[in-house]
């Protein structure tokens, strides 16, 4: 810790790991970037670090350990893959470092600054879950503040050209964590997640809609809750926001809801259709599907560090 910050390093020099870097330098309260971390000594990312001033490495985890900085690092971003996370975290969780999770890993537990931050801040790790989740289980869980959800099915379109490797690797672990998580932190019964990559040209933002059955009940206090949890997501991702009016649609005893896997049910279907542009700190605008990610990690982050600092002054 210095100058009231504490110190962080990210471990991946792709797309994430780059706006992630250029987030903490600009828009951090309580992080000073401690080094960057890659495997490719000709990456963007690097360059881009080296042009910054931030130190680098280019030999991954074994390079950030031997910094003579690393001591001085509480904080620890992976954005590299679900595979390769394991082994980063058990060298981290050796040393005492906090490790925040940008892949579909899910060894620490799920979270979403939006509904249980807090609750985990003592964690040694955090999963950020998926962009699809951060962007829709908040609306999932303020459903679910107002009536029992039966069933919640998120569908989160990007653009092909934001998905780079690291997604496309990952789209299996993509679905079963959003899935996980949606029933976890959503407090859905059964999730299910869809994701599509859209190669429309030019780019289309990323979109992402909601359609949740729940048991019947008052509207008004429905839309007003997830309106509420809108606001709080825009709060730490500026381009998120609601595309229409929610929708509602009740199903019926004479008018069943047939949903795949769980056959004909009743209740109140809600349907919600939002739109994530992204702050094109490095990406472009239209991957919000990575900005909210390392817009939702910077935010857990920032508030580690400042209950940190503030443990530490008294």
């Amino acid at each position: 810790m210095s100058n009231n910050k504490v110190k962080v390093a990210i471990i991946g020099s792709g797309n994430i790991g780059t706006d992630l870097m250029i987030k903490v330098l600009r828009n951090a309260k309580h992080l000073e970037m401690g080094a960057f971390v890659g495997i490719d000594p000709a990456s963007d990312g690097l360059e881009r670090a080296r042009r910054l001033h931030v130190p680098v490495t280019a030999e991954g985890i074994d390079g950030l350990l031997k910094m003579p900085g690393f001591g001085d690092i509480r904080i620890v971003f992976d954005a590299t893959s679900a595979g390769a996370h394991a082994h980063h975290n058990a060298l981290l969780q050796a040393h005492g470092v906090r490790v925040i999770d940008l892949t579909p890993a899910a060894i620490g537990p799920y979270v979403i600054p939006a509904i249980n931050l807090d609750a985990q801040l003592d964690a040694p790790n955090i999963n950020m879950v998926t962009c699809g989740g951060q962007a829709t289980i908040p609306i999932v869980a303020a459903i679910s503040r107002v009536t029992k959800v039966h069933y919640a099915e998120i569908v989160a379109s990007i653009s092909s050209k934001s998905a780079g490797p690291g997604t496309r690797a990952n789209i299996d672990e993509f679905t079963e964590t959003t899935s996980r998580a949606i029933e976890v932190l959503g407090g859905a019964t059964r999730g299910k997640a869809i994701i599509i990559l859209n190669p429309a040209d030019p780019p289309l933002m990323m979109r992402d809609t909601v359609f949740a059955l729940a048991d019947p009940t008052d509207q008004n206090a429905i839309e007003d809750s997830i309106l509420k949890m809108v606001e709080q997501v825009h709060s730490y991702v500026p381009g998120y926001r609601l595309k229409q009016k929610v929708q509602f649609d009740l199903f019926d005893d004479a008018h069943a809801l047939n949903i795949q896997g769980l056959g004909k049910m009743t209740g109140l279907k809600v349907s919600v259709f939002l739109e994530v542009e992204g702050a094109a700190h490095y990406l472009p605008s239209y991957a919000g599907n990575l900005d909210i990610m390392t817009s939702a990690a910077l935010a857990c982050a920032d508030r580690m560090a400042q209950t940190q600092l503030a443990a530490v002054a008294v």
